[in-house]
């Protein structure tokens, strides 16, 4: 089933295999995937000496993996090909405590510390560019914490408790029949949910502050820009972030940043991660800043966890997340038809009607994506006409399972037994309000800044974003902010860079002349 060439590369992965590892596969000899699953299997085991199968005839299509015959908590149900094939090998490597994408210290002691027991599903689509992320950092704390167990549950081949949950995105990650995340995800964020549901064990061990020349909030473009030029000054920098590249990840084609005439947000997040390691910047992931206070010229920082940072510079680059409606039925039906990235749940729509909240760039790109897909796409923009560019417009207008409505305005998400069925739109123009019956919404409105955290020290706009002068300077004398959490015009990538750079470079001339120790 693997090609040999992809065989070798998954030698040379599992070359450095301590334990010994077995895939524990339970199938039903009549089900339609069972020899795919098998073949599969086969080829990775084939792949290392360290590595066997076993199989049982049973229910179902699973299997589980054991490392030197003890569960590592993790269980696949589903032929974990496509983009899961990653999740399978980095599943054995974590056990094996190898792998690139192994938490640090601070991250093991949180997942260390979760109570338990907890059983979590996560439901995924193979051609879900969202999905692995999610599947791997809950594989990652089962691994840790053997109170916890994750299983993946390939939605395609388990259509039954798909329909009985109403699931209607990916990923859609499961405790019992509670619903406790859906759509993109990271180690940090579902870390926190974790813990916010089922609470830490009390630890006596004292975490050592750390101490920077410069501290950068954010990975995104504008984090990463800004790190860069701080250490190339030999400062001491660190970056605390959820994830190096923020929301470009969840970009899936960049065609103007200049000089890269075509790039994805993925490959764009993995060369700002090779370029920060090109320094010496400490990297601090899968944390959030919690509290934020001013000590004499000092800022201390404490990210989750309880860690602490101090220092005279804080670069604020915590980039913007996606707008929400904020009216009645949207939250009570996220990942039930109401979703924000139309490439990982467009799939659940196939020969359905879809509406497009927003006339925007991220709209009609949806839009155009979707129709594809649907069998009806109806836009909704607030405005009088598109915000668009002309090309966008021009693509969607030519489509003939696209209808467009301008000067509208989206009231209320209806729903019924558990997932939704309509919308409630108003036209602004004669104050008509008309229910329309659809299958599923994608909202595209735009980004709201990520500055909760700082609005009580440093001064913000009415719509949240902190405000600088032309040189990255807030109101507060060492501390900067660059990007899209900035007032600065027009939320471009390139742009945001830009301001990374300046904001650093304005930090190093203020310490130079002596404003900052």
């Amino acid at each position: 089933m693997l090609e040999n060439a992809l065989k070798e590369q998954v030698r040379d992965i599992f070359a450095g295999l301590d334990s010994q590892y077995i895939l524990d596969i339970t199938v039903d000899p009549r089900h339609e995937s069972k020899e795919e699953l098998i073949s599969l299997l086969a080829d990775v085991a084939s792949c290392s000496e360290k590595i066997s199968c076993q199989i049982q005839n049973g229910v179902g299509l699973e299997f589980i993996l054991l490392k030197d015959n003890n569960s590592t908590g993790i269980k696949f149900r589903g032929v974990p090909n496509g983009h899961e094939f990653t999740s399978l090998l980095l599943a054995v490597l974590n056990s094996d405590e190898k792998g690139k994408n192994l938490p640090d210290t601070g991250v093991r002691r949180r997942i260390l510390k979760l109570k338990g027991p907890i059983k979590i599903r996560t439901y995924v689509s193979l051609s879900c560019t969202n999905c692995p992320d999610v599947v791997q950092a809950l594989n990652i704390i089962s691994v840790l914490n053997q109170k916890i167990s994750h299983e993946m549950v390939d939605g395609a081949i388990n259509e039954d408790e798909i329909e009985s949950l109403k699931v209607q995105g990916v990923p859609a990650v499961f405790i019992g029949d509670k619903l406790i995340h859906s759509g993109r995800g990271d180690l940090g964020n579902l870390l926190s949910k974790l813990e916010e549901l089922y609470g830490s064990e009390a630890s006596q061990e004292a975490v050592e502050d750390k101490k920077y020349d410069v501290v950068v909030v954010g990975g995104g473009p504008a984090g990463s820009a800004a790190a860069i030029y701080s250490a190339r000054k030999g400062l001491k920098v660190a970056i605390i972030a959820e994830s190096v590249g923020g929301q470009v990840k969840e970009t899936l084609g960049i065609e103007n940043l200049i000089s890269v005439p075509s790039t994805t947000g993925q490959q764009l997040a993995d060369n700002l991660r090779k370029h920060i390691q090109e320094y010496a910047i400490n990297l601090y992931e899968n944390r959030q800043v919690e509290k934020v206070e001013i000590v004499g010229n000092k800022k201390v920082l404490t990210a989750t966890g309880g860690e602490n940072f101090i220092t005279p510079v804080v670069i604020i680059a915590t980039g913007a997340h996606w707008r929400r409606l904020d009216i009645p039925g949207e939250a009570e039906y996220i990942g039930k038809g109401v979703a924000f990235c139309p490439h990982c749940d467009g799939p659940f729509y196939k020969d359905k009607h879809v509406a497009v909240i927003g006339g925007g760039n991220s709209g009609m790109e949806a839009v155009l994506d979707l129709a594809a897909i649907c069998s009806k796409v109806s836009v909704f923009e607030f405005l009088p006409k598109l915000k668009a560019d002309q090309v966008l417009q021009d693509g969607a207008k030519e489509l003939l399972n696209v209808e467009i409505f301008l000067y509208s305005q989206l009231t209320e998400v209806l729903g019924k037994e558990g997932k939704v069925v309509g919308i409630r739109v108003k036209d602004r123009a004669t104050s008509e309000d008309r229910v329309i019956h659809l299958d599923g919404l994608f909202i595209q409105i735009g980004l709201a800044a990520n500055s909760a955290i700082f609005q009580e020290i440093v001064l913000t706009n009415s719509m949240g974003e902190i405000i600088v002068d032309a040189y990255c300077r807030t109101n507060v004398s060492g501390i900067y902010a660059a990007g899209d959490v900035s007032t600065v015009p027009y939320k471009q990538i390139i742009i945001s860079m830009g301001e990374g750079a300046k904001a650093a470079l304005s930090a190093f001339e203020d310490r130079m002349r002596g404003i900052l120790d």
